[in-house]
């Protein structure tokens, strides 16, 4: 699941945890600072640069990006395991990540989450309260991007699968869960 910075992917993917719907979540690592209620291994892998730098040599992401001057990746070991058990398992992936997914063959089901207008974005970002105007509009920024790159092909397959634009969380909600086929 993909999609800008306010858009609603973090709030999709708590109602998935909260209706125990059996699937398994990729904690994503970052190196971003932890926001308050963020726990470390549960919301994400809190790492410092150097190691996260020091895990990209190792070849222990199976994808990584620089979002906003920070770095984002998904860990070989914990989705391979996933894979390997048949698991259904939701990951929370920037758009360069994606791409990285798409270019190695991994199958999957890409969801690509937009907002109803780059105006309603941007609100949502301010409303959430814990970022500067420097930081909303650098956002809403690579959102743009983010937005537009949706839209490519990779290998004569598009990006993603389907683009669900979340006007309105619970419809959101339930159609991520019927395009990935949760079933309670």
């Amino acid at each position: 699941i993909s999609g800008p910075s306010g858009v609603g992917k973090d709030s999709v993917l708590q109602a998935l945890k909260l209706a125990d719907y059996p699937f398994y979540f990729v904690v994503t690592a970052t190196t971003r600072p932890r926001r308050p209620a963020e726990r470390d291994g549960v919301d994400y892998h809190f790492l410092s640069r150097p190691e996260f730098e020091r895990r990209i040599q190792a070849g222990e992401f199976l994808e990584w990006a620089s979002y906003n001057e920070r770095f984002y990746g998904t860990l070989r070991a914990p989705m391979t395991a996933a894979i390997a058990a048949g698991r259904v398992f939701l990951l929370e992936i920037e758009v360069k990540g994606t791409r990285q997914l798409r270019e190695q063959g991994i199958p999957g089901i890409y969801l690509f989450i937009a907002p109803p207008s780059v105006d309603e974005l941007r609100l949502r970002l301010e409303r959430r309260g814990t970022n500067s105007k420097a930081d909303i509009d650098a956002r809403v920024r690579i959102a743009v991007e983010e937005i537009a790159a949706a839209q490519e092909r990779v290998g004569g397959k598009p990006l993603y699968d389907h683009t669900i634009q979340n006007q309105d969380l619970p419809t959101t909600i339930a159609r991520v869960a019927e395009l990935i086929g949760l079933r309670r």
